[in-house]
């Protein structure tokens, strides 16, 4: 795909993790409605549960909670009973990296761009997550950033520019934010990152993603370093 002229090489990529680079079946967004469900014996609607989808977990609980009118007091017992269950359930099926992903990710950093991930689950759950699939900060990986190390998760932009900080690049045309849902796209968006990608291996459908501004939607980040093409070959 032929890079718009106004826009330089990429520098680096953003990449969300679950849905995006780590296949663990959706199981967080289930664990999440079981986990308010439970405590407010309250269903939560698919439209109600995918606005929030891809955003911070605490903060994700307590905007279903606001939106079922219920008392947001309860959150943080909601949430510490979603992450005790999201450990067991990620125990019982431990998540993998989906298909090309490690290639993917290896040829864009060949290349000279950084690959930081950066999510909505906090630090250890994350880090969790990364020594599962076999994924090394500093090796495999140029840096991560999760929900701890900013004030507010998607669609707030913080994520990115947390990433632009570790990866020291200064100019957003040079950032690329890649996710499954529209919470990613809008974040990249915010943050002014001159490639916003949606991937279709996760939480929302093409028609949700396309719905959103983007630059790209692919299959998935597998096809990355293809559809970038001359937009990785001018790096240094």
């Amino acid at each position: 795909m032929p890079r718009p002229a106004a826009l330089p090489p990429v520098r680096l990529a953003a990449l969300d993790i679950a849905g995006t680079t780590v296949d663990e079946g959706g199981v967080v967004y289930a664990v999440m409605r079981d986990a308010v469900e439970r405590d407010t014996g309250r269903s939560v609607p698919d439209a109600v549960l995918s606005r929030w989808s891809g955003t911070g977990k605490r903060e994700g609980i307590e905007g279903i909670l606001t939106a079922l009118g219920e008392d947001t007091g309860r959150t943080d017992r909601i949430f510490d009973a979603f992450s005790a269950d999201l450990d067991a359930a990620y125990a019982a099926d431990p998540p993998s990296l989906l298909p090309g992903v490690r290639e993917a990710v290896d040829a864009m950093r060949s290349a000279g761009a950084a690959v930081v991930l950066q999510t909505g689950y906090t630090r250890e759950v994350a880090q969790d997550l990364l020594e599962v699939v076999g994924w090394r900060l500093g090796e495999d990986l140029d840096g991560l950033v999760t929900v701890d190390d900013v004030r507010r998760s998607r669609p707030s932009p913080y994520l990115v520019f947390r990433a632009m900080e570790l990866a020291d690049v200064q100019d957003v045309r040079e950032v690329l934010v890649a996710g499954d849902t529209a919470n990613d796209l809008l974040a990249g968006t915010r943050a002014g990152a001159g490639r916003v990608v949606g991937v279709l291996t996760g939480a929302h459908t093409a028609a949700e993603l396309g719905a959103v501004r983007h630059t790209h939607l692919l299959d998935g980040v597998a096809d990355l370093p293809a559809a970038l093409g001359p937009d990785l070959s001018g790096l240094e």
